[in-house]
C-alpha cells in the first residue's frame, strides 16, 4: 500500500504541473512558430537530462529498451507537443483542455495492450464515464470552435497516451527520470535541425509571456513533470494513477481563465468535474 500511494501522489504532482502545459503553449505559440517550439523545447530539456545522466554516471539503454525508448521519444516527445501546438492555432487552451479527460482512456487501454495490465470491470466503468464526461461535451460544442484543432487534439491524446504507458511500463526496468531523458537525448537527431530550420528570422519582438511560455514546457512540461509522472506509474499502476489525468483539465481550466483571460463556460466545468468525480471511483476499483 505504500508503494501505491508513492506512485500516486508521484503521480499527481506530476499532473500539476502538466496543468500548466497547453496555457504555456497557448502563450508561446502566440510569437513562435508551433514546429520551431516543439523543436526547441525537446532541445533545451535534452540538454538538461543529458547533463543529469552525465553527471550521475547513468548507464545507457540497452538494445531491448530502444524500441520502447523510440515509441516514448515519438509520442511524448514528438507528436503530442507538435499536434496540441497547432491545435491552439484553432481553438483556446481551454477548449484544448478538455480533450485531455480522453487521455487517461488511452492510457488505459494502452496499459493492457502494452504493459500487460488487467484492470476490473469496475474500473473501466469509472474510465469510461469520466471520458464520456469530456466526449460528450467535444460533442456538443462542435458547431462552436475548430473541426481542425478538435482533429488534432485528438490525435495528440492518443499519441500521449501511447508514449505515457510505454513509458510507464519501461520505467519500471531503468527509472523513471531516466526514461524522459533517454527518450529526450534519443530526440536530438530530429530536433536539433528542426531549430535550425525554423529559426525566427528575429527575436526582437517576442513577449515576456511567450518566453515565459517556452521555458515553463521546455523545463516543466518536458521534463520535471515527468520525472514524477513516469515515477507514479511505475509505483501505482500505468491504467490506475493514469486516471489522475482526469483532474488536470479542471486545474487547466483555472490557469487559462487566469492567465489568458479565457472564458470557461459552465458546460466546461460541469464536463471536468464529472470526471473528476470518476477519479475517486477508478482509484477504489483499480486494483
Amino acid at each position: 500500500m505504500k508503494k501505491l500511494t508513492q506512485g500516486w501522489i508521484s503521480g499527481l504532482v506530476g499532473v500539476v504541473i502538466f496543468a500548466g502545459s497547453l496555457p504555456a503553449t497557448r502563450l508561446a505559440v502566440i510569437d513562435f512558430d508551433p514546429i520551431f517550439l516543439t523543436a526547441v523545447r525537446a532541445t533545451l530539456a535534452a540538454i538538461v537530462g543529458g547533463m543529469v545522466l552525465l553527471m550521475l554516471k547513468q548507464r545507457p539503454p540497452t538494445k531491448m529498451d530502444l524500441p520502447a525508448l523510440f515509441i516514448v521519444t515519438l509520442g511524448v516527445v514528438v507528436w503530442f507537443p507538435l499536434l496540441s501546438a497547432l491545435a491552439l492555432q484553432y481553438v483556446t487552451s481551454a477548449h484544448a483542455t478538455v480533450f485531455l479527460g480522453i487521455l487517461p482512456l488511452f492510457t488505459a487501454i494502452f496499459a493492457v495492450w502494452r504493459g500487460d495490465e488487467r484492470p476490473p470491470v469496475l474500473f473501466w466503468l469509472f474510465a469510461l464515464l469520466g471520458s464520456s464526461f469530456v466526449a460528450g461535451y467535444a460533442a456538443l460544442n462542435s458547431g462552436h470552435a475548430s473541426l481542425v484543432g478538435g482533429l488534432l487534439m485528438l490525435g495528440a491524446v492518443m499519441a500521449c497516451g501511447l508514449g505515457y504507458a510505454e513509458g510507464g511500463r519501461l520505467s519500471r526496468t531503468l527509472g523513471g527520470w531516466q526514461v524522459i531523458s533517454w527518450a529526450l537525448v534519443l530526440s536530438l537527431p530530429i530536433m536539433l535541425p528542426m531549430v535550425w530550420l525554423t529559426w525566427p528570422e528575429s527575436l526582437a519582438k517576442v513577449s515576456i509571456a511567450a518566453w515565459a511560455g517556452l521555458i515553463y514546457v521546455s523545463l516543466f512540461s518536458m521534463f520535471i513533470g515527468f520525472v514524477f509522472w513516469y515515477r507514479g506509474l511505475a509505483l501505482g499502476g500505468i491504467a490506475a494513477v493514469g486516471q489522475l489525468q482526469l483532474i488536470q483539465p479542471f486545474m487547466a481550466l483555472v490557469l487559462a481563465a487566469l492567465l489568458l483571460h479565457e472564458i470557461v463556460s459552465t458546460g466546461m466545468l460541469i464536463s471536468t468535474l464529472g470526471a473528476v468525480a470518476c477519479v475517486v471511483g477508478a482509484k477504489k476499483y483499480a486494483v
